[in-house]
């Protein structure tokens, strides 16, 4: 999430943690543009609107989030969803399994399960994932909870 969301979201109180994502955590995301859209984009960039490309998309991105700010934060609070980055740790994990417990993560941002947990920890502490963003998981744990990933 970037800075506009990060503003958008401040002060905003409900049953959610936020956390803000570091600059560098980002996803790489392929899109398919005509060329006219295209040449378009490059026309804007050359006449400084912008200083290239992936800038005007950004910020085309974060306007039309924007627009629909009072969507988002409501689904997130019906949802009850975590917003921005939730790690799960090893000790979380083997917590969660001695009190015969499973977590249920929901998270619209990233979740980012610990690289030390194992596929059987994994398992046994938790019940379901799902992840609108990104899910950074080994890929024996992703493989694991395979089933239980929405």
């Amino acid at each position: 999430m970037g800075n506009a969301l990060s503003e958008i979201w401040r002060g905003h109180t409900v049953n959610l943690q936020e956390t803000r994502i570091k600059p560098g955590d980002t996803e790489k995301i392929t899109i398919n543009l005509g060329p006219v859209d295209l040449g378009k984009i490059d026309l804007l960039v050359q006449e400084g609107f912008y200083s290239n490309r992936t800038d005007l998309i950004r910020t085309a991105i974060r306007n039309e989030l924007a627009t629909h700010v009072d969507v988002i934060k409501e689904t997130v609070s019906r949802k009850r969803l975590v917003l921005g980055l939730q790690q799960v740790s090893r000790a979380e994990l083997e917590a969660a399994r001695t009190a015969g417990e499973q977590l249920h993560i929901q998270v619209l941002g990233m979740a980012s399960i610990d690289p030390d947990v194992t596929p059987e920890l994994a398992m046994e502490a938790i019940g379901s994932i799902s992840v609108l963003g990104v899910l950074h998981a080994s890929p024996a744990v992703k493989a694991a909870l395979g089933p239980r990933i929405h």
